[in-house]
Parts: structure tokens; sequence; C-alpha cells
């Protein structure tokens, strides 16, 4: 019910929606079809004010408030039906975050008064639950509008770093230990210099924005370390920030002046509300027939993302959320996103997937966003949920089909030659002659790092509360002979080579090639291959052991990339050659003994010989016509120069570039 104070708010407008601040007020705008009632609650050292909004355009519910201004802490209380089996779950006994919030009071914390049903109510959640949950619910916050920042523009030439705010510097003991594990910390000396020194040019930052933790990891004492359950799209969570709103730009510009752009891991698929027995925080209690894909029965949600629900990001005020989420990251420097189950966002009504969906129609179309980079996860858990390929220009496309055939042919799985000719030449099959469009990776966040992928053959997820039955079986990862750590010189070695082997071949790959953040220090997580749960060492990089020998080894790596088109992949097409000399012939393609193969790539007057030997034992490579310098090897110190008929001697599980004259 509204207080005597509601005569104090003016109608305002639904131009943006959020709480839009200048010098005379704040205007607050939501979207929601189906309610009631809206009202807009205050909260300061009296306490709580509520105010019924006194305008409604459409389905945007706005009004504004004379005299107020940034830092002021304010929530939304929903009235509607109470109704389940129709899809809606409006309870104004629970404050509701702003969706479109720039900026919010606290993290989450699990408390059973969040649900708008009763826990432990026989009825379940067609239960009503009357706690209010006002006192101690996050709170939005009125931020000060953001001034303009230009990005540092990023290209398909560049190295992508992904990295977790935490887990990058909660162990580096050259960072100031407030700064440690807060997004300051990324522009400090000791990390942009590691960054500069490996040739990173963007770094993608693992979700950023407020998230949610389960009541399933409750008993286990984890939380949602990876932060892909959200429940405000455009603020940065609170515990990620040491000096308030201007964390992010201000570390984003201090990249941006060091060369290095920031991309941001965006989830604009599910929510961290979870399924029909999760709290309502927001879009829940907004409009959950609106915000949500529902079942065929609207009590219950449709679940494309394996999440537990799907947001409906086919509905314009959905679409509009989003893009008005994008537009504030971009104010903020951001050069760039990545779309976390991206097929999710491109599903229509039937559940098809489409690349000309309204929500990816309207990304590619906004002109804020043209000159950003737009990267693809092209899967989700739904039916035909693998697209790669199919999203179309101007996106980029997380390569699955790169990462497993590459660990399988390192591994010395057979018959994968021809497979990876395609996917180190750009993936033809799957992005035609837009070979930029495939990012290349190995490792990445989800799953094993560089080094568990050469020291597992098994995950290793008892941590994680979940039996070890989470995570992937499909590693394509092997032990070289003994599961984990080991202190055999010999198998360190090994091991070791092959992590180089990855490296490299990652580096010559067309595309635009990613990094892990830790795979150039050897990171173990001890053979947790999703360590979504784990804010602790598990998941931090232990820089005190980092190998100075891999890092420097990458760093090699992304100066030829960078000093020479060819490796690149630009310039003529790839010719291909048996070990013996001759070209490629179909029979050799078709041969699944063989395990190696050499690549030469021309352009600009330069030539380059890339040997790939994936065998045990140590393999002889007939050369190709010319003068040839060994300029790099995986497993031993290049120093040598050869002519064409000269037979090299390749390591086992070895790659070994040559450059040639034209």
């Amino acid at each position: 019910m509204a207080n005597q104070r509601a005569a104090a708010l003016e109608m305002g407008n639904a131009e943006r929606l959020g709480a839009s601040a200048d010098a005379e007020g704040v205007n607050f705008a939501v979207f929601s079809a189906h309610a009631s009632n809206v009202q807009l609650c205050i909260f300061d050292q009296e306490g709580e004010h509520r105010y019924d909004m006194p305008a409604r355009t459409g389905d945007i519910w706005h009004g504004r408030l004379p005299g107020a201004g940034p830092g002021l802490a304010y929530g939304f209380r929903v009235y509607g039906p109470y109704a389940p089996g129709e899809g809606h779950r409006f309870n104004p006994q629970k404050l509701l975050i702003d969706p479109a919030a720039h900026a919010l009071s606290g993290s989450w914390c699990w408390d059973d008064r969040h649900c708008g049903y009763t826990p432990g109510d026989p009825r379940g959640d067609l239960s009503f639950d009357t706690r209010d949950n006002g006192a101690f619910a996050i709170k939005s916050l009125v931020d000060p509008l953001p001034s303009v920042r230009p990005p540092r523009r990023s290209s398909d030439r560049d190295l992508i770093y992904e990295l977790h705010v935490r887990g990058m510097t909660m162990r580096h003991p050259d960072v100031p230990a407030p700064l440690r594990g807060r997004l300051e910390a990324l522009r400090s000396k000791a990390v942009i210099s590691h960054l500069r020194a490996l040739g990173v040019d963007a770094i993608e930052l693992l979700p950023i924005a407020p998230s949610a933790t389960s009541r399933r990891l409750r008993p286990f004492g984890l939380t949602d370390y990876w932060g892909y359950n959200p429940i405000a799209f455009a603020a940065v969570e609170p515990r990620y920030l040491a000096a308030g709103a201007e964390g992010l730009p201000q570390t984003v510009a201090a990249l941006r002046d060091a060369g290095i752009a920031v991309i941001l891991d965006v989830v604009f698929n599910h929510s961290g509300e979870d399924d029909e027995m999760g709290p309502t925080i927001s879009f829940r209690g907004l409009d959950n027939a609106s915000y949500y894909r529902l079942a065929a029965d609207p009590r219950y949600y449709a679940d494309f993302t394996g999440c537990r629900n799907t947001l409906n990001t086919a509905h314009p005020a959905v679409i509009r959320l989003v893009l008005e989420s994008l537009r504030h990251w971009v104010q903020m420097g951001i050069a760039g996103f990545r779309f976390d189950l991206a097929v999710s966002l491109g599903r229509d009504s039937a559940g098809r997937f489409r690349g000309d969906a309204p929500l990816l129609t309207a990304i590619k179309a906004e002109p804020v966003l043209a000159a950003c980079q737009l990267i693809a996860e092209p899967w989700d858990a739904g039916p035909d949920g693998y697209q790669a390929g199919a999203f179309g220009a101007p996106w980029r496309e997380w390569n699955g089909r790169y990462r497993d055939c590459v660990r399988r042919f390192w591994r010395g799985d057979r018959g994968q030659v021809g497979e990876l000719a395609t996917r180190v030449s750009g993936s033809s099959d799957l992005f035609g002659s837009e070979a930029a469009r495939s990012l290349n990776f190995v490792t990445s966040h989800d799953g094993f790092s560089l080094a568990d992928v050469v020291a597992y053959s098994h995950k290793h997820n008892a941590a994680n509360g979940e039996r070890g039955e989470d995570g992937t079986d499909d590693n394509f990862s092997d032990n070289c002979g003994t599961e984990g750590p080991s202190t055999e010189p010999a198998l360190a070695q090994l091991r070791l080579a092959r992590m180089k082997a990855f490296l490299a071949t990652l580096m010559v790959s067309r595309g635009t090639p990613m990094l892990r953040a830790g795979d150039e220090l050897a990171h173990s997580q001890g053979g947790n291959n999703n360590a979504y749960a784990q804010d602790n060492a598990v998941s931090w990089l232990a820089w005190s052991f980092a190998q100075d020998e891999l890092s420097n080894f990458v760093a090699t790596l992304s100066q030829l990339r960078r000093n020479h088109p060819a490796l690149r992949g630009e310039g003529a097409p790839a010719r291909w050659f048996a070990p013996a000399g001759h070209e490629m012939k179909l029979a050799d393609w078709q041969d699944v003994r063989l395990c190696s193969l050499t690549m030469l790539r021309a352009a600009g007057g330069e030539r380059f010989l890339i040997l790939f030997h994936g065998g045990l034992a140590a393999q002889e490579f007939c050369l190709p016509d010319g003068d040839w310098l060994e300029i790099l090897c995986t497993q031993a110190q290049p120093a040598q120069k050869f002519r064409g008929g000269d037979k090299v001697t390749a390591p086992a599980n070895s790659l070994m570039i040559l450059q040639g004259n034209q």
C-alpha cells in the first residue's frame, strides 16, 4: 500500500529502463505487462518509503523522484496474480532488484524468505509466502550517468586471454592485498606487465554481473564462482569492486592505454532464479510469464540452458533490456562481448534455432555495437543445440570441434590428420571462407586446464558435491602414463612438450586464438573439469609455481604470429605434404596410421613450414624445395639450417616451425 510520500513522485518517462539520474532527480522505468500495480521502494536511514508508479506507457511503468541522486537505494514491489498454473508469480512481499540496475548494495546470500512460496509447505511452489524480505534483500543503487569511454578495439588477429577476476589475482604476490580478487587488480603493474609480456591483445572476463548461488551449494560451503547465474544485467558484482562504481571504467581505461581491450562474458540466456522452486529475486516477481520461456504447463519452465530456466529473449521487452545493458557496458569502454549459450538467444517460439532470430538480428543492427567484437558460444542444452557456423558474420564463434580435434591429435588418436588440417586452416566446413569467425581454443574455463589435459585421463570432481557426476566425460585428455601429479623427470618433460605442442598449434591456426588464463603457468585444478563452484586454490592461479619456460614460450609464439602474416594463415591457401616429402594424396589422407604431416604457408614474400608430429617415436620429414631455418621446436632448441630434400628428425609429440624464402 502506498504511503503519503507517493504524491512526491512525478510522471517521468519510459525512454530508458532502470534508474536515470540528472541534476534535478532520478527517473525510474521498469517493464511488467501483467502487473496490476508497481511500487518504487526507496531506502534511507528512516527505513523504506513506497511510491506507486504514477504512469504507464505501454507496459513500461515509470515515475520520477525529484531531488534524488546517485547512491540512492531502491527496489520494486509488484502486485498481480499469484497463479503459478497460469505462469504468474507476483508477490509484493518480496523486494525485487531492478534488472537494469547499474549497481547493487551487496552480494547474494541465500535465505528461504526470498522465495515467493513457503519452503516446507506441502503445496510446494503453489503456496504463497507472506514474509517480507525487504529489510535484508539486495537493493539496487542509483548510479551516476557514465561518461563515454572509447574502447580499445580488437580484431581477429588478436590473442584473447580468458580470465576470472578473482582467479587471476587472489594469489598474486605482487598485487596489493586489498586489491586481490578485484577489478582494480587487473590494472596493477604486475598484471599488465604479465599480459603485455605474453602478447595479449584482449582479455575476456568471465561474468562480472551480480550472480546468485543456488541453495544446493550451501551445505558444501561453495558459491557460484564462475558467475553464470545473473540477477542483474548491467551492474558489477559488488565483491569485485574495491573503489566503488568507477572500478570498472578506470580498469578498462588503464588496460586500453596498455593496448589491451576488454571483452565481457555476458549471460542473457537464463537467470539465477532457478526453476519453480527457486527464489524470487527480480524477473520472476516482475513478470514471470513475460521474462521466461514457460513449458506447456506454464507452472514450469522451458529449459534449453541446462540451468533450470530460459529467458524469453524473443520478447520485445527482454530484447530492449539486453540492448540497453550492452550499450551501458560499451559506455564503460568494453570492446566486445562473448554470449554464453548463444543458441538459446536464437530460439523461436517453437524452440528452433534461427540465425535471424529477433535478438540476434537486433544485436547486429545496434549502432553502438557495430565496432564491438561479438562472440557466440554456439551451443546450448536444447535439441539441435550445437550450431557452430550458423550465426553468420559479424559473429565469431567458439570452435568446440577445433578443441576436440587438436586434443585427439596430440594424445595420439589415429585418423586425425585430415580433420587437423581442416581445423588449423580455419574450419571451412563450419565457416566457409570466413576463417576469422573461428575462435580457436584448446582449453577454456569450462573443462580441464591445459596442465590437466596432459595429467589426467579422467575428471576428478568430487569437491563439487555432485558425487563426481558433473562435468563432461569427453575430455580427450591423456595422463601420459600416470594419473595426476608426478615428480618423474621424464614424465614432466613429456607433459611440458605436449603443452607446448597445444600452444604452438593454437598460434599457427587460422582464426582468432584464445588462451585460458593460467595455462602459461601450467596451473592445475587437480583434475576438476567443472570448477564452477571452487572459489579457492583450485581455481586461483598459483603464481608462486609459475613456469617461466612455458610463459616465455607463449610470448615467443605470440610474437611470431604478430610479425608474420603467413603464420596467421594469411596469403595463399596452405599446401600439405606427407612426411616422405610428396604432397598429400587421397590415400595419405585416408591412412589412419598417419600421425604426421607438413603444412606449407606463404604470404608477403615469406614461407613457413609447420611440421606436426603426434607419434610417440621420432619421425623423419623430407623437406620441400628451398632454404629453411628452424625457428621453433616444442622439444628442443631450434638452431639448424636445411635445404630442400634434407631430412629433419622431429622428436616425439612435437611441432616444428621452419622459415624459408619465397
